[in-house]
């Protein structure tokens, strides 16, 4: 009799799985899909009530996709029933479709079953194979018909896009109305106009301590404006706008008597969030732990599949990650609320089990991410985890714990003082129970101003009672744009929006980060220049299609199909009737933009012809009028908005260097004398030689507007032509190289003084820069010799082994010591003799 067999995504979900399912069961893994539409054509039949094209993934690099399914068919052979055990989502669903079509023996037909689970515990798991299921139709075609979608949106607008703009581009569904509420961010920031406000506040003493703050609320009982400054002054408002209004309150008031004239304290309390769902993690995670959202997901991913946990084996710690529930389960109710009487005791547990209600439209079959044992606390199994798998795991347990716990309470007082036509209010508050808060306290985006005023502690005062004024102070402020989007705020937006899942939310930004649409700036999405043409065309031709709307509209229509309310087919057909005329009209106006060349009064330096606006893949750029004759392009200059940011410096001293700001000599390039022009390419602005293309001199400007020096002449000749070499400023900092550049391609590599190892080469290591900037060593001789070294080589023989040179390493708990590379040395300067393990290269190189 053979076995029954198990088929999961991963080789760590089925290792977790076989110990829970015993000798009957042989579990094994797919490596996610088996199947997909093609990677060359459309893949999808218009025509034929869009009938899609599968085929078996390819063979790559990564994966051997001809073995696992020649090996996944051989042991459903022999099985005697085989289950599906894929990810309880749609594409879990679509995976275990695939399985069935292409594994599954058709003759003799062997019973296949789909089990799920939450979790993977050897409860869940049995649980599951209990009471096993089939393929949820409904939820194929959910996870069809989202693919088909993007893929007639990829296949049709893509390369409309490289034809106009160039290079290898995209468009999304979902990922370009990300782009453009990026883009649109931007352009608010742009336009924002900042408004002067002052604010006045009075630092006042009752007979108790300590002293306070109070700000001023009224005067003659208008309220002093200090928010919503999109809108008009309201009657009942006033605004200080400037420094002598200031001044002139200011001054009244410090002739005034201060008498409070009421204080109120009333108890508020704070109660706790409830346990993640997919796009809270991600975003908390983003705010407390710094972790992208995909690296989120990654180790979130791990944390469910399995973890090695010593003689216990492989165990999953949490439940399933991609979830927009809040529902928990009974049973884990149970056993949190047993936790917190236990360690936290009786005043921390309510006196029923808290219910949290999902967002309209969650899957409440599925659960909120938590722990699957609450016991295992983070410190008990911290020794099994790496420090970014417990500081995500410490998240999620301690939100789960803190969601089942008691409010925390707080005094809240305000105290209203009158002082002449002036009324000034102070707000602070204690805490009387910290509830929930001892073990968790949700992150923040951005704080309110008023959040340090509310915590702070005020002295006990009496109605009627006079104070004493210390001093009276004004304070200048101006109204902030908008924030730029960072991760968790992007994520936030969307899911407020209806746009994307919590499958979704990882891709988006990668995707759109990896096309180099947007960059990040301290945390923040900036709109490339590329990202903005892109999106500016997509906007002019698929207005109704990119935008938040249609695309919510979207995923609530996939979800319809999911409930089986909607066929899938009827949801493509209505919306390719829309898109097929987008499409067209787009051709014509993008062939437009590519061919229209605004009229400038700009003249050419190079032939004296006019110069106009042309559009490229940077945007819209100068250029000459009398081309291919002549090449000539330049920058655009544009002017700030004000803003203080890097991204906005750059811009300004740019925009400065192209008009000449006064005071400033016009840079005129070192090697040919004539005018350098801002120009834009892949890395950003940058200085150019107007004698391009006889002249390719170059000079790089960094984010903070400023241009890298001139290249500074050496007393040292180049070894190929005997000119002058120079010291330059390239990507990755300084380099010396020939003054003939590019005639002469020389660089002059920083050498280490240690010869290459390897026998018979006659190079030496130098010092090189990987894509990133990160410095490592490798032999002057490459590509005919690859030695290489992260650790920098020191000239200085082993003195165990006789090895001609050791390697350089500094760690922060270790300091800096040398160590042999040699393997089975071991020899090193300090601390335990135990040498670093050595990459494959180095062993080669010392051998």
């Amino acid at each position: 009799m053979g076995k029954n067999l198990v088929i999961v995504e991963s080789p760590a979900k089925a290792k977790t799985i076989n110990k829970y399912l015993g000798s009957d069961y042989r579990v094994m893994a797919s490596i996610g899909h088996i199947k997909d539409l093609p990677s060359k054509g459309l893949g999808v039949d218009v025509e034929n009530n869009f009938e899609p094209t599968y085929e078996l993934i390819p063979d790559s690099k990564k994966r051997n996709n001809k073995k696992i399914i020649t090996e996944l068919k051989r042991a459903a052979k022999e099985a005697d029933a085989i289950f599906l055990a894929a990810d309880p989502d749609r594409e879990g669903e679509a995976i275990c479709q695939h399985l069935e079509e292409e594994i599954v023996p058709k003759r003799p037909r062997k019973p296949s079953y789909r089990v799920m689970f939450n979790e993977i515990t050897k409860r869940a798991v049995q649980d599951a194979f209990k009471e096993p299921k089939q393929i949820d139709k409904n939820l194929v075609d959910a996870q069809q018909a989202r693919r088909l979608l993007d893929r007639l949106v990829g296949y049709k607008v893509s390369p409309l896009l490289c034809r106009t703009v160039g290079g290898r581009l995209s468009a999304g569904r979902v990922q370009s109305v990300a782009l453009r509420m990026v883009v649109e961010r931007e352009r608010e920031i742009e336009a924002f106009v900042k408004t002067e406000y002052w604010t006045i506040a009075a630092n006042l003493s009752s007979k108790l301590p300590p002293a306070f703050d109070a700000r001023l609320l009224k005067i003659d009982e208008k309220t002093v404006k200090t928010s919503n400054f999109d809108q008009d002054v309201k009657k009942n408002e006033i605004l200080i706008g400037t420094e002598a209004e200031a001044g002139e309150i200011v001054k009244e008031a410090e002739q005034q008597r201060y008498v409070v004239s009421d204080v109120t304290t009333k108890e508020r309390k704070r109660n706790p969030v409830p346990p993640f769902v997919t796009s809270k993690l991600q975003q908390e995670a983003s705010r407390k732990l710094g972790f992208a959202v995909k690296k989120t997901m990654m180790l979130a991913q791990k944390l469910y599949e399995g973890v090695e946990l010593g003689a216990e084996g492989s165990v999953g710690l949490i439940t399933y990650m991609r979830t927009d529930s809040t529902r928990v389960s009974d049973a884990a109710l149970g056993e949190v609320r047993d936790f917190i009487g236990t360690q936290y005791g009786e005043p921390y547990l309510p006196e029923k089990a808290v219910h949290y209600r999902s967002k309209k439209g969650a899957q409440d079959a599925h659960e909120a991410i938590r722990p699957t044992d609450v016991t295992r606390t983070p410190e008990s199994i911290s020794r099994f985890l790496n420090k970014e798998e417990l500081k995500l795991y410490r998240l999620i347990w301690q939100r789960f714990v803190a969601s089942q716990m008691t409010a925390a309470v707080f005094d809240q007082t305000t105290i209203d003082i009158q002082a002449g036509r002036f009324i000034f209010r102070a707000t602070g508050s204690v805490q009387k129970f910290d509830g929930f808060l001892k073990v968790y306290q949700e992150g923040r985006d951005e704080k309110p101003e008023d959040d340090e005023e509310a915590e702070r502690t005020l002295p006990v005062v009496e109605k009627n009672e006079e104070l004493r004024l210390n001093s009276v102070k004004p304070e200048q402020h101006f109204t902030e744009p908008p924030p730029r989007y960072t991760e968790a705020t992007l994520v936030k937006a969307l899911e407020e929006k209806g746009i994307g899942r919590p499958s979704t939310y990882a891709a988006i930004m990668t995707t759109i980060q990896d096309r180099e649409y947007v960059e990040k700036v301290e945390g923040r999405f900036h709109p490339t220049a590329l990202g903005t043409t892109v999106n500016d065309l997509l906007v002019a031709s698929f207005d109704d299609l990119f935008n938040e709307t249609y695309t919510a509209r979207m995923e609530e229509e996939l979800d319809e199909i999911e409930e089986g309310k909607l066929p899938w087919t009827e949801a493509l057909k209505e919306f390719y009737e829309k898109f097929a005329r987008d499409l067209k009209n787009a051709e014509r106006q993008m062939k437009a933009a590519k061919q229209q060349a605004i009229p400038t009064d700009e003249t050419c330096e190079n032939c004296g012809s006019p110069m106009v606006i042309k559009f490229g893949r940077f945007g819209q750029f100068l250029a000459c009028s009398n081309y291919p004759e002549c090449r000539t392009t330049r920058e655009i200059a544009r002017p700030s908005n004000g803003e203080t940011e890097a991204a906005t410096a750059t811009s300004a001293a740019a925009s400065d260097r192209q008009e000449g700001s006064a005071g400033e000599e016009e840079e005129t390039c070192e090697l040919c004398g004539k005018p350098m022009a801002l120009k834009r390419g892949r890395f950003g602005q940058f200085l150019g030689c107007t004698g391009y293309p006889e002249c390719r001199n170059i000079r790089k400007i960094a984010r903070s507007g400023a241009v890298a020096p001139a290249p500074v002449p050496l007393d040292e000749k180049c070894p190929v032509d005997g000119a002058n070499l120079v010291r330059r400023h390239g990507r990755f900092g300084e380099f010396i190289s020939c003054s003939n550049y590019p005639k002469c391609t020389y660089i002059k590599r920083e050498t280490t003084g240690v010869p290459c190892s390897r026998p018979g080469c006659r190079g030496e290591i130098v010092v090189k820069k990987s894509k990133r900037g990160k410095a490592f060593y490798g032999c002057s001789e490459y590509p005919k010799c690859d030695v290489v070294f992260w650790d920098k080589p020191v000239a200085e023989p082993c003195p165990q082994c006789k090895a001609p040179f050791l390697l350089e390493k500094t760690t922060k708990k270790e300091g800096t010591f040398l160590y042999c590379a040699k393997e089975g040395c071991g020899y090193r300067t300090q601390g335990v003799i135990s040498a670093p393990k050595t990459s494959r290269d180095e062993r080669r190189a010392i051998r």
